[in-house]
């Protein structure tokens, strides 16, 4: 049975396990496939950097109250945190990596920073 290269389609020798002609083409094969996985990860983390910048910005004594509304200003996008902190009340505190906030009432938001574990 002929085998031949899944990146430029040259007939393979040797192993028969062999996938690829060289390391060129096992290169450029996965740098391809992940192509696309790629781009989505460095959109969100993009979008994670600039929401911690955000927060940074806003929150430079690692406490603070603002309007949720300076947050859409600055173009914070609410969808996209690294995690979650519950408390024993029940709050939940979003983080975009040590920073994070806490949404109160009224459209305020409470900014935190975790300090160094």
């Amino acid at each position: 049975m002929e085998r031949f290269c899944l990146d430029c389609g040259t007939l393979l020798k040797g192993r028969i396990d062999k996938k690829f002609c060289d390391d060129q083409c096992r290169s450029h094969y996965n740098n391809h496939v992940k192509a696309d996985d790629s781009l989505v990860i460095r959109s969100i983390n993009q979008i994670l950097k600039k929401n911690r910048s955000i927060l940074k910005s806003l929150n430079p004594d690692g406490k603070n109250k603002v309007k949720r509304k300076s947050l859409m200003q600055k173009g914070f996008d609410f969808t996209y945190f690294t995690h979650t902190y519950s408390t024993q009340k029940g709050s939940l505190y979003y983080f975009c990596y040590e920073y994070g906030y806490l949404n109160l009432e009224n459209e305020e938001v409470l900014l935190v920073r975790r300090g160094e574990k």
